[in-house]
């Protein structure tokens, strides 16, 4: 009996050894594709680059692929992080903001940086941006939604509480925006300025649907989920999806960093592989493992999130930003630009240097107020 008792730890030894062993050689694969998460262990500083005590990050979403325009930005936010107060400021930026300078909208800075030089997507980018909102911008990230929808299968998709039932009959299809639909090359130039794109395309556009309360997405869901732009009510507005994007990012984070993805070395690697192709960053390798312990830090962190749009008539929320009538001066495009007038942002720069460091900042009814 002592001798079964004493072969049954040995084998038990020999287990946990042969388990250790895996373990480890997963770890040491990690380890050489991702040195910081060593340094995670070790080291409880984040030393990032801070502008009076936040990290201010521009994160931009792209295409990408056979995207008509694979480079134009469809989502863009600016990430204000305070780890002292643990706070996070989210402000969203309409692609369709006219931008001077550009003499295109603000979804093709990253665009015409990236045509003048490789990396040059980022730097303007970040550049425009921080002109607009008066505020230094310390890294960039961005993301093409291919790999969006890889990360967010490779976690087994993510729940995300739907606050209003809604759909959206005007979802693009991607690969057919230029598609003429039948039309003949004269019936294209009738249909270019019509009032309804989707009853001159109908072979452009797919209707999405989604129903109120708590929904599991799969990485193409939660795409279209974050990308409606034409839901019908208060969820087509630009506000309603700058929420719905606040969610999924939050979703996404909370999903990384849990204990069944961050001790799962097989799960880790598949997402690095993922996403490695999809991200461009100018997020150096040593400050990855400064990143983690920052979210880790702000897992409780109180997460702000405001839109700069037209506002809502039907909730009598007033706007920023003005949409005028396409015009030369826009190159006959539907634009928004400040309320306050073309190419003037101060008013947009007070709001957001008040929502960053107060929160919670009231929009004037009437502008410069």
């Amino acid at each position: 009996m002592h001798s079964r008792k004493k072969l049954k730890k040995i084998a038990l030894i020999v287990l946990s050894l042969i388990i250790l062993f895996f373990v480890g050689q997963a770890v040491l694969k990690i380890a050489r594709i991702t040195p910081f998460l060593f340094q995670l262990v070790f080291n409880h500083d984040v030393n990032l680059k801070k502008s009076d005590d936040h990290i201010n990050i521009l994160l931009l979403g792209i295409g990408g692929g056979a995207h008509e325009g694979p480079n134009l930005t469809d989502t863009i936010i600016f990430a204000s992080v305070s780890p002292s107060q643990k706070k996070v400021t989210l402000i969203s930026i309409p692609r369709d903001l006219w931008i001077s300078d550009l003499n295109a909208k603000i979804n093709s800075a990253y665009a015409s940086g990236e045509e003048k030089r490789t990396g040059g997507g980022l730097v303007l980018a970040q550049a425009v941006v921080g002109k607009i909102l008066n505020q230094p911008i310390n890294y960039g990230v961005r993301v093409d939604f291919n790999g969006f929808i890889k990360a967010v299968d490779e976690v087994s998709g993510l729940d995300i509480n739907v606050d209003r039932t809604f759909d959206d009959y005007e979802y693009p299809i991607d690969g057919k925006e230029e598609d003429p639909c039948g039309h003949s090359d004269e019936d294209l130039k009738n249909l270019a300025t019509a009032s309804s794109q989707l009853e001159a395309f109908p072979c452009r556009y797919i209707h999405v649907h989604f129903d109120k309360g708590v929904s599991h997405m799969d990485g193409k869901t939660a795409l279209m989920f974050v990308r409606s732009r034409h839901a019908q009510g208060e969820e087509g507005s630009d506000f309603a999806r700058s929420q719905r994007q606040e969610k999924v990012i939050k979703a996404f984070k909370d999903k990384i960093f849990s204990v069944q993805t961050i001790i799962n070395p097989a799960r880790i690697i598949s997402l690095y592989d993922i996403t490695k192709g999809s991200i461009d960053t100018n997020i150096k390798e040593d400050e990855f493992d400064d990143f983690i312990r920052l979210s880790q830090e702000l897992k409780n962190a109180k997460i702000e999130n405001t839109v700069l749009d037209t506002g809502s008539d039907e909730t009598d929320r007033p706007g920023l930003l003005i949409n005028p009538a396409p015009s030369e001066n826009y190159s006959f495009q539907w634009v928004l630009l400040p309320r306050i007038g073309d190419n003037n942002f101060s008013e947009i720069q007070k709001y957001v240097d008040c929502e960053i460091k107060i929160g919670k900042c009231p929009i004037p009814k009437e502008p410069g107020k």
